[in-house]
């Protein structure tokens, strides 16, 4: 695949290269010496728009999966529960669910299984593409896998460029057919 535009950045501040920004170099580059990530410390990441100027392909530096941090049970609770109270005050327009993020989600394998269910009941019954919608309204491709009921390709760009963890909740709004808002919750903002 052809590409016209290429940046060096890091985890914070991507979003959609707009063609004005093409070829600019905002970040450091990375590095064979650098420190392994940790959680509150940006990823490097490369990210190329298309000629068109389209959604840019991001790849991502591998983390250091040694050094992964649980959440306790008391801050996935706390995330759950904010995030159920999120739910609850959506408008019944779409469908929606709460997803509580466990390792296998955000470190690793990057595998986003969705509730079998909603699945059957909501989105397409083969495999398609699926955007997800940030707070901020940036989207992300991903891939549905529909036998699997679940997102990969695509998930894992999601989870490294909102800094996912272990414990943080998501609301997942289904506000087109293949569209979700997400919100999302993080099981670091618990106070003990």
């Amino acid at each position: 695949m052809a590409t016209s535009a290429h940046r060096q950045t890091s985890l914070g501040a991507v979003g959609a290269l707009p063609p004005s920004a093409a070829g600019c170099d905002t970040g450091r580059a990375s590095d064979e010496n650098d420190e392994p990530w940790s959680p509150g410390r940006s990823l490097p990441v490369s990210v190329s728009a298309d000629e068109k100027g389209r959604t840019p392909i991001r790849s991502y530096k591998r983390r250091d999966l040694a050094g992964r941090v649980y959440a306790s049970d008391e801050a996935r609770s706390f995330a759950t529960n904010s995030a159920n109270e999120i739910h609850s005050k959506l408008r019944n327009k779409f469908p929606s669910f709460v997803k509580s993020m466990l390792q296998s989600h955000v470190t690793g394998g990057f595998w986003l299984g969705l509730p079998n269910q909603f699945c059957k009941s909501h989105l397409p019954r083969s495999d398609e593409m699926v955007t997800l919608i940030d707070e901020k309204g940036d989207e992300y491709p991903t891939v549905y896998l529909a036998q699997k009921t679940g997102l990969s390709g695509g998930w894992r760009g999601f989870s490294l460029d909102h800094s996912l963890v272990d414990g943080d909740a998501l609301v997942f709004e289904l506000v087109k057919p293949t569209t979700f808002k997400i919100y999302i919750v993080r099981a670091s903002d618990y106070r003990p």
